[in-house]
């Protein structure tokens, strides 16, 4: 008695329930995981130290996006092309990692949105003391610059060291930046000395192209003056401005104190402004897993689940009588027949069992249709064809075909053929 009640107990060593919810739980997670890594990328902010709106270090711009929010409305972030086509002044910095397609896509999207372009200038590498900090060693070299320079207009960084030692931003003098970076304009919104420029504006498009990034960097804003200057110049840029506009001096944030954060109009802001950030990665690929559960493909990726979840809750339960085990090696005459098949087979001699069978039907037709004692080969096969009245050479010719089978099915065929014929053969002579 005991041990009836003990076997049940033996053969399910785990309940049915918690078998279910533990395959759930792994399920879930698994989706879990493979959603969040799908989109990973996404989630993960572009400021590894580099020239991004989100970057702390010197040569990022996370100051500038932190002064504007502080002194008016909190600058967007443009992290994917819908983005893009956004009516904001939208502020692109380039670093010598950015996707040139990328920026081919923002000027294709950006022909006739104000956009400020900020060149790179500096090479840089990571600084282990501060995760997410860069250390500059020297200047990017001019094709390297000029290479992005070109995508937005004709022309090129300047040749040379300018001997000016300080810039008028809006009529605010602050420090020419270290090794000023240039470019060639007659008509500047910041001159950086006789036709040099630090800030140009396109002809045919509302595309400004700031050359040096010393002035709105991170490193820039630890300069109170800088960061009031550079406070004024995108004051100028939003207002939409241009260089004939040269005597127009924009109010002071100083000078307006708390009003400046409570009432951006004051400062003559006309647009908000929004940072790039498809430029470094943000929303660049669409792989196939996000096809796969985002719309229009959501729809069979969930039914695909729904089939397996049917087909998995339908092989819980037993359907039909259960299989009985078989024999490895079955009994009976056609079980080894198939055996003998399947070691021919891998002894690969089936091409010569053509021949063989013909020599096996001759001997067996000839004794069930009474051939004469010590007929053999060719007389034998002679003696069967006339036994055949409706064909000449009938047993003959089949014998032949099933020797030259090159194949089972031409060897399949032939031999059908011999069978017939010995199967009539022995019913006429009944």
């Amino acid at each position: 008695m005991s041990a009836a009640t003990v076997e049940p107990a033996a053969q399910e060593p785990f309940n049915r329930r918690t078998l279910f919810w533990g395959i759930f739980a792994s399920l879930l997670a698994a989706a879990g995981f493979f959603l969040l890594s799908t989109y990973a990328p996404d989630f993960r902010q572009p400021g590894n130290g580099g020239a991004t709106p989100l970057s702390k270090s010197g040569v990022g711009y996370a100051g500038l996006a932190e002064w504007l929010r502080l002194t008016g409305e909190p600058p967007a972030m443009a992290r994917t092309e819908d983005d893009l086509g956004t009516d904001m002044l939208l502020i692109v910095t380039i670093s010598p990692e950015s996707d040139p397609a990328a920026l081919d896509r923002i000027l294709e999207l950006r022909q006739d949105l104000n956009t400020l372009f900020v060149l790179p200038k500096w090479q840089t590498l990571p600084l282990e003391e501060h995760e997410g900090w860069k250390m500059k060693f020297g200047r990017l070299p001019e094709p390297v610059v000029n290479q992005w320079l070109g995508r937005i207009a004709k022309t090129r960084i300047g040749v040379g060291q300018s001997k000016v030692r300080q810039l008028d931003v809006e009529g605010r003098l602050v420090a020419a930046p270290d090794e000023l970076q240039w470019v060639a304009d007659e008509d500047p919104i910041i001159a950086a000395g006789n036709d040099k420029a630090v800030l140009i504006e396109l002809d045919d498009k509302p595309f400004y192209i700031l050359t040096d990034p010393d002035l709105i960097n991170n490193a820039a804003l630890a300069d109170s003056t800088k960061a009031a200057a550079a406070l004024d110049l995108i004051s100028r840029l939003q207002s939409g401005i241009g260089p004939s506009w040269s005597n127009f001096k924009l109010p002071d944030p100083d000078q307006l104190g708390d009003d400046a954060s409570e009432n951006p109009d004051k400062r003559g802001r006309a647009q908000p402004v929004m940072f790039d950030l498809t430029l470094h990665g943000a929303g660049r690929k669409y792989d196939l897993a996000k096809l796969l559960v985002e719309p229009p493909f959501l729809a069979l990726t969930l039914t695909i689940l729904a089939a397996a979840a049917l087909a998995f809750l339908r092989g819980l339960g037993r359907f039909g009588p259960p299989r009985a085990d078989q024999r490895a090696i079955a009994f009976g005459k056609r079980a080894l027949v198939d055996t003998t098949a399947m070691l021919l087979r891998r002894a690969g001699r089936l091409d010569e069992l053509g021949a063989r069978y013909a020599a096996l039907m001759r001997v067996r037709a000839g004794a069930l249709l009474g051939a004469p004692q010590g007929l053999q080969g060719e007389a034998l096969d002679r003696w069967l064809d006339s036994r055949d009245k409706d064909e000449v050479s009938g047993f003959t010719a089949r014998a032949q075909a099933a020797g030259e089978a090159k194949n089972l099915t031409q060897m399949h065929e032939a031999a059908e053929r011999l069978h017939d014929w010995t199967a009539r053969r022995l019913g006429e002579r009944r």
